[in-house]
Order: structure tokens, then C-alpha cells, then sequence
């Protein structure tokens, strides 16, 4: 499960139901939920977020925190 999977789950959505408002067909909601190797676009995110009445920035700091940038060499 992705990180966006996680945090659907844990907020009790209804993906039939976000795939109404957003547009985002529910097989395309799957693979985000399912598939690490499915990218997110910044749009999706954007109306995943409007739909489920949580903040973008939550949202995209709960699937993307971890990242880290690369060390610099000298």
C-alpha cells in the first residue's frame, strides 16, 4: 500500500466517492492507493485533497515528507 493508500485508509474515504467529485476514475485511484511505482501528479493530488476536505499541504507533506534532498559534494 502507498503512502496515499495509507492515508485514505485511515481517514475512512470512499474512493467511489472522491472519483465523483475529482474525476479520477477508480482504477486510477487503485494504483495510487496500491502500486508504489504509480506516480501522483500534483492536479490529482490537489482534487484528492478538495474532495476528502483536507489541506494540500497535509496531504502532500503525509505522501512526500520523507523525501530528502541529494548531499552535496565539495
Amino acid at each position: 500500500m502507498t503512502k496515499l493508500g495509507t492515508f485514505l485508509k485511515r481517514k475512512a474515504v470512499n474512493k467511489s466517492q472522491v472519483s465523483r467529485r475529482t474525476g479520477i476514475n477508480k482504477q486510477r485511484l487503485s494504483e495510487l492507493s496500491i502500486n508504489e511505482k504509480t506516480k501522483l501528479r500534483a492536479d490529482e493530488l490537489y482534487l484528492i485533497a478538495m474532495a476528502i476536505e483536507v489541506d494540500a499541504c497535509e496531504l502532500l507533506e503525509y505522501v512526500c515528507g520523507d523525501l530528502e534532498l541529494k548531499k552535496e559534494s565539495k
